[in-house]
C-alpha cells in the first residue's frame, strides 16, 4: 500500500500546526465535534433541495467512545461522509476546507451556518494522537474508505467496511511523559468536561456511554456500576431562545450553571442583534464584588461563542475596565477568527459588539436606577469605585457615558444621590456644586470648611472614596455647574457686605498674618483672616488644583514624590482665640510663635495629616497648661 504525501506542505508545517497554533491540547475534541456537526448539517441543507432525502433530526448525532485498554479515542457522526476524492483532497491538503468550500457553494438558510472555515482543526488530533485513522462512507455511495496517517511523514487511503453513512475517526492517544498526561483524553470525567465547556451547544446530541451506579436487580442494598447510552451536551443554548420562553429563574441556573458568581445576579440582559454584526448575547450584573476585583488576579471578559462552540473564555475587548464586573457570553456567527479559531483575525466586528453592548450595559444601569432604586444602591455599594475609576481613566474619554450613574452622599438627603437629583435641588442663586472630601461622613460633617456653605443652606457631596476627587475634577462640570471643594480658596457665596468685612480684616491685621506666614515659612502659602469659618477658631484650605485629599492619595502612591496641595492657613477673627494670638502679637513674640504652630497643628489635625513633630506639639500644650 502506497503511502502519499501531503500535497504542497512540509513536515515542519505540519509540526507548526500542531504545536503552535492551538494553546491548549484540549480544542481538538472541540475541532473534531464542531467538523462532526458540519457534516450533519451539509445532509440537512442538501434535503432542503432534494426532495428525495428526508431530515430528521432525531437520527443525527454525534458518538464519542473511549477505550482505555488500547488507547483509542473514537469521535462518530452520522453526517454526509466523505468519498475517497473528499478524504484525499480535505485530508490529503492541509488548510483546505471541505466546509468552507461547501458554504460557499450553498445559500445557508434557517439560522443555520457551518462552523469550520480552514480545514486545519482536523489536523489538532495529532497533539494528542501517535497515530489518526478515519473511516468514511458518503452519501449515495456504496463504498467506504479509510484514511490513515502517523503525521507529516504522509498518509494511505484504502477501501474499508462500513455499513452506514457518515465518518468515525479514530485516534490512537500518546503515552503519557513527564510534562504531558494524556490519559486524560480517555477519561470519562475529562471528556465530559471538555465537551461541555467547548461544545455544549452544538445542535447536534453528542452522546456517550456513561458509567453510573444503580441497586442490582432484586437486591435493596447491593450497587452495581452500569453504562448507560447519555446525551451530554445541552445542544439549545438559552441564548437563542425567545426571551418570552424563559423565566427569572432559567437565567439564575444559567448564571450558576455557568460559574459567573457565588451569588444571584441583581439584573440580567438578552440581546438579540440582528444587523451589520449578527449576535446574541447574555449578561448579568452581579449582586455582589468578587474577593479578587480589586486585584491583579482579577480576569475582565465575557465568555465568546462562534456559533456555540466557545471560543474564548474571557475576552476582555468585550467589556471597557469600568463594566468590568458584568458577566455572561456572547455568540455570533459573524467574527472573523484565526485559523486556530482560538483569537480573533480582525476586530472591526468586535469593536462593534462591544460598543453596543457597553450602551445596553449603561441602559440597563439608568433603568435599575430609575425604577429599582435600592437594588441599583445595593450594585452601586460593589461597583460605584469602578464607575468612578472609569470617569477619571483615559483623560475622561468616558465621562459622559458615566456620569450620570454616579452617586455621592448628601448632607441634607444623609444617603446617596445621583449629580441630576443634585443639581435639580440646587437654588436659584447657587453656583457651584459643593463638594467636602474625608475618610467618613461622620469625619466630614465635623469639618469646619463646611460651615458656611451649609449656613447658606446649600447641599454638600461627601467625597470618602479616594478616587472621588480626581473623578469630578475630570468631570469638571455637570449640567454646566462646575463642581467646587469646601476647602477651596474661593467659595463664590460672599456677599460684598462680607466681602468688605474681612477686606477690613486683612488690612488690620496684614502685619500679623505676615508674622505668622513667616514663622510656617514652607509649610504655607499664606495666613489671612477666614470669610468661612463661623465657630472654629482655625482650618486649612487650599489654592490650586490639588487639595489636601488628593495630596494623602497621591502621597500613598509608590513614587509618590512628595506632592503637596499649596496650603493657606485661615484663622477666624470672630473666635477669642484670635484675641489671644493679637494680644501674644502685640506683647510676647515667643508666646505668639507658640499659639502659630499650635493653630497650625491643629489645622493638620482637623484634615487628619501627620504632625512633622508629635513630641514638639505635646509639649507645646504642656507650655500652654503650665
Amino acid at each position: 500500500m502506497e503511502t502519499k504525501q501531503f500535497q504542497a506542505e512540509s513536515k515542519r508545517l505540519l509540526e507548526m500546526m500542531i504545536n503552535s497554533i492551538y494553546t491548549k491540547r484540549e480544542v481538538f475534541l472541540r475541532e473534531l465535534i464542531s467538523n462532526a456537526s458540519d457534516a450533519i448539517d451539509k445532509i440537512y441543507y442538501k434535503a432542503l433541495t432534494d426532495d428525495s432525502l428526508t431530515f430528521e433530526k432525531d437520527s443525527y448525532y454525534i458518538k464519542i467512545e473511549a477505550n482505555k485498554e488500547s488507547r483509542t479515542l473514537k469521535v462518530t457522526d452520522t453526517g454526509i461522509g466523505m468519498t475517497k476524492e473528499e478524504l484525499e483532497n480535505n485530508l490529503g491538503t492541509i488548510a483546505k476546507s471541505g466546509s468552507l468550500a461547501f458554504k460557499n457553494e450553498n445559500e445557508l438558510k434557517d439560522g443555520h451556518d457551518i462552523i469550520g472555515q480552514f480545514g486545519v482543526g482536523f489536523y489538532a488530533a495529532f497533539m494528542v494522537a501517535d497515530s489518526v485513522t478515519v473511516k468514511s462512507k458518503a452519501l449515495g455511495s456504496s463504498e467506504a474508505f479509510k484514511w490513515e496517517s502517523t503525521g507529516a511523514e504522509g498518509y494511505t487511503i484504502e477501501p474499508a467496511e462500513k455499513e452506514t453513512i457518515g465518518t468515525e475517526i479514530i485516534l490512537k492517544i500518546k503515552e503519557n511523559t513527564e510534562d504531558e498526561n494524556y490519559d486524560e483524553f480517555l477519561e470519562e470525567y475529562s471528556l465530559k468536561s471538555i465537551i461541555k465547556k467547548y461544545s455544549d451547544f452544538i445542535r447536534y446530541p453528542i452522546k456517550m456511554d456513561v458509567t453510573s451506579s444503580k441497586l442490582k436487580e432484586g437486591s435493596e442494598d447491593e450497587w452495581e456500576s452500569v453504562q448507560e447510552e447519555q446525551t451530554v451536551n445541552s445542544m439549545v443554548p438559552i441564548w437563542r431562545k425567545n426571551k418570552s420562553e424563559l423565566t427569572e429563574e432559567d437565567y439564575t441556573n444559567f448564571y450558576n450553571e455557568k460559574h459567573y458568581g457565588f451569588d444571584k445576579p441583581l439584573k440580567h440582559i438578552h440581546i438579540s442583534v440582528d444587523g451589520a454584526v449578527r449576535y446574541n448575547a447574555i449578561l448579568f450584573i452581579p449582586e455582589k464584588i468578587p474577593f479578587d476585583y480589586y486585584s491583579p488576579e482579577y480576569e475582565k471578559g465575557l465568555e465568546l461563542y462562534s456559533n456555540g462552540v466557545l471560543i474564548m473564555n474571557k475576552c476582555a475587548d468585550l467589556l471597557p475596565d469600568y463594566f468590568s464586573f458584568v458577566k455572561g457570553m456572547v455568540d455570533s456567527e459573524d467574527l472573523s477568527l484565526n485559523i486556530s479559531r482560538e483569537m480573533l483575525q480582525h476586530d472591526r466586528q468586535l469593536k462593534l459588539i462591544a460598543k453596543n453592548i457597553s450602551k445596553k450595559i449603561k441602559s440597563e444601569l439608568l433603568s435599575l436606577l430609575k425604577e429599582e432604586r435600592e437594588k441599583y444602591e445595593e450594585f452601586y455599594k460593589s461597583f460605584g469605585r469602578q464607575l468612578k475609576f472609569g470617569v477619571y481613566s483615559d483623560f475622561g474619554a468616558n465621562k459622559d457615558l458615566l456620569q450620570d450613574l454616579l452617586m455621592f452622599y448628601s448632607s441634607k438627603e444623609k444617603k446617596n444621590v445621583t449629580l441630576d437629583e443634585y443639581v435639580s435641588r440646587m437654588p436659584e442663586d447657587q453656583k457651584y456644586i459643593y463638594y467636602a472630601s474625608g475618610e467618613s461622613a461622620e469625619r466630614i460633617e465635623k469639618l469646619p470648611q463646611t460651615e458656611l456653605v451649609a449656613e447658606k443652606g446649600y447641599e454638600i457631596l461627601y467625597f470618602t472614596d479616594d478616587i472621588d476627587e480626581f473623578a469630578v475634577r475630570m468631570l469638571n462640570t455637570y449640567k454646566e455647574k462646575e463642581f467646587k471643594s469646601v476647602s477651596s480658596g474661593d467659595l463664590g457665596i460672599e456677599s460684598e457686605e462680607e466681602k468688605k468685612e474681612n477686606e477690613s480684616e486683612e488690612k488690620e491685621n496684614k502685619e500679623l498674618f505676615e508674622a505668622m506666614r513667616g514663622i510656617l515659612s514652607g509649610k504655607v502659602k499664606e495666613v489671612k483672616a477666614s470669610k468661612r469659618l463661623k465657630s472654629h477658631p482655625v482650618c486649612l484650605s487650599t489654592v490650586g488644583e490639588l487639595t489636601i485629599e488628593m495630596e494623602k492619595v497621591l502621597k500613598a502612591m509608590p513614587n509618590s514624590q512628595n506632592v503637596e496641595a499649596e496650603k493657606v492657613l485661615e484663622i477666624n477673627p470672630n473666635h477669642e482665640v484670635f484675641e489671644s494670638l493679637k494680644a501674644a502679637f502685640e506683647n510676647d513674640k515667643q508666646k505668639f510663635e507658640l499659639y502659630t504652630e499650635l493653630l497650625y497643628n491643629q489645622a493638620l489635625l482637623i484634615e487628619g495629616l501627620t504632625i512633622q513633630d508629635p513630641v514638639e506639639f505635646t509639649n507645646n500644650i504642656c507650655k500652654i497648661m503650665v
